[in-house]
């Protein structure tokens, strides 16, 4: 695998390798700084003689605050820009489909790992580089996030423009009920506890006690499909801190008061860049769901476990095709 993807390397050109590199790095850098840099420039801006202006937005803002949580304001030219396929075209990804999604549906896709930044979600999910509308026509994929960033002052313009969404009650209830059919609602289940599980060769999924998708999904009659990108832990080297270490006391005390766990990662150069590993992102079978809109324990249970036997089946059943040996072992905590 790793001699493919480096013949694909020599046969790129010196522009082309650039542009994948740029692509990268700007996507990293919004990952980590952008939301940093605009509330320090809307700060800035209020000690100016341009204060008006922020001022201006977050009276707009403050009047604009449900948006995102009511269909926010995606936009086919962001989703499309072609920044998104060098992207795409640094590791490689692919979106893999194993079955149809009927446009006359609502779905809940369950992505999984979530490895350091999420990567193989965002690329196939919020942008159309890896084609997911060719691959599903009719259905809208729409990748729900942590709501903390929709608070952020222009930060939460680019994430909406990207069809990014709060993984809220109301911004699902409005997804999979008031936004007609067709709707592909992305979670990536594992959350921040997950992104501290990233490792190289690592397949671990936290979602044992994750049962809160299930039960949305029964109340709105939604399938549950599982999906998982192969790869997505492969493209940093995280710092795993020894349980009760300071570090890792930081990183917990973090995730209580953010809702997100920073972790300490290296690329392959200028620190940050993410290695050259193909990711494959493999979209699963829906498992058809009832519409119980009180749904009991028994019933999440239940669900919950086929969506875990479904999850562990996809994933040994492609793991030889995306680059995984035979003894790799999905484990599930």
């Amino acid at each position: 695998m790793t001699g493919k993807v480096e013949g694909m390397k020599q046969k790129k050109t010196k522009l082309k390798d650039f542009l994948e590199n740029i692509s990268v790095l700007q996507w990293i850098l919004t990952f980590l700084l952008l939301g940093l840099a605009c509330v320090g420039l809307m700060v800035y801006l209020m000690f100016t003689s341009l204060w008006p202006l922020p001022t201006l937005y977050f009276i707009w803002q403050l009047k604009d605050w449900h948006t995102p949580e009511r269909g926010g304001r995606r936009t086919a030219f962001v989703r499309n820009w072609k920044m998104w396929k060098h992207v795409r075209d640094y590791f490689p990804m692919k979106l893999v489909k194993t079955a149809e999604l009927n446009p006359n549906k609502n779905y809940i896709l369950g992505c999984h790992p979530h490895g350091v930044m999420s990567m193989g979600a965002f690329t196939s999910f919020s942008t159309e580089a890896c084609g997911f509308m060719d691959l599903f026509p009719g259905v809208r994929s729409c990748l729900c996030i942590l709501g903390g960033i929709f608070k952020v002052p222009l930060y939460r313009e680019y994430a909406m423009a990207t069809g990014c969404y709060p993984v809220s009650k109301p911004s699902l209830e409005h997804l999979l009920s008031k936004s007609g059919k067709g709707n592909a609602v992305v979670i990536v289940i594992g959350g921040a506890t997950e992104s501290l599980l990233s490792l190289p060769g690592v397949n671990t999924v936290y979602m044992k006690q994750r049962k809160g998708f299930v039960r949305v999904a029964l109340e709105f009659g939604a399938d549950l499909v599982p999906v998982y990108s192969y790869g997505e832990n492969n493209i940093f080297r995280q710092v795993i801190f020894t349980e009760d270490s300071v570090g890792w006391r930081l990183q917990q005390l973090f995730k209580k008061l953010m809702g997100f766990a920073p972790c300490l990662f290296l690329g392959e150069c200028w620190f940050w860049m993410p290695y050259h590993c193909p990711v494959t992102t493999v979209v699963g079978s829906p498992i058809p769901v009832p519409k119980r809109p009180s749904p009991t324990q028994e019933e999440v249970d239940h669900y919950h476990g086929l969506y875990m036997e479904a999850l562990a089946k996809l994933f040994h059943g492609h793991k030889a095709s995306c680059g995984l040996s035979d003894s790799h072992e999905l484990r599930i905590i």
